[in-house]
């Protein structure tokens, strides 16, 4: 398909909502690239009980019921950020969408969203096998190093910005390989390129403490 012919394709009208859904996992990148916005600034957090709560700069809510609790789980939802999660969702459904309605010729908006469910449905399936190795990656980044004796104490290079409500992101050298690290600012905020002090872990929110530090 002719790149013109698929920009066409995906405003018109049975595309409307898969084009907007990906429009928007596009531009939420784009913040997070400029700084705006950190990976966790809307995402879910699973607990050992099942139990799944906002872990957001949101007011925190627990969502209902344990057969979603489980749903969500099921999705590797709780062990990586949701909007990774979204994106490998949205982008299928997109290509679903073109694709369905390219090859059966369809023009209207109703058949659209007829196909819109089943392709959603698949999409989850998708994005589920996709997320596994994130999976393994932000477990990893998530444990405990050792107690944080390894972390702690160490100067790190802030990757994406952090405050105290904000999550970022740091990355610190131990034996000579980069280790990411999810980091909060106990105080002043911290921009992209900054250099930072790990001076504690935060295991209840599962992030590292950092604090700006200079050389004299």
């Amino acid at each position: 398909m002719p790149m013109t012919e698929l920009l066409h394709a995906a405003v018109a009208p049975p595309n409307l909502l898969p084009t907007a859904l990906l429009v928007f996992v596009l531009l939420y990148w784009l913040t997070v690239i400029l700084g705006l916005l950190d990976l966790k600034t809307v995402d879910l957090d699973i607990d050992d009980h099942g139990h799944v709560h906002y872990d957001s700069d949101v007011a925190p809510s627990e969502v209902g019921t344990s057969w979603l609790n489980g749903a969500l789980a099921f999705f590797n939802l709780g062990r990586i950020p949701l909007m990774i999660f979204l994106s490998f969702v949205f982008l299928p459904l997109w290509a679903g969408s073109i694709l369905a309605n390219y090859y059966t010729g369809n023009t209207s908006l109703l058949l659209g969203l007829a196909f819109f469910l089943p392709l959603f449905i698949a999409s989850l399936f998708i994005a589920k096998f996709l997320t596994l190795p994130f999976v393994t990656l932000f477990t990893a980044l998530e444990k405990d190093h050792d107690g944080a004796a390894v972390v702690v104490g160490k100067v790190c290079t802030v990757l994406l910005p952090a405050t105290a409500e904000h999550l970022g992101q740091a990355s610190v050298h131990i034996d000579g390989a980069p280790l990411m690290l999810n980091v909060r600012s106990t105080n002043a905020p911290l921009s992209k390129g900054e250099t930072a002090l790990v001076i504690d872990f935060d295991a209840a929110r599962k992030c590292y403490l950092i604090e700006p530090f200079t050389t004299t």
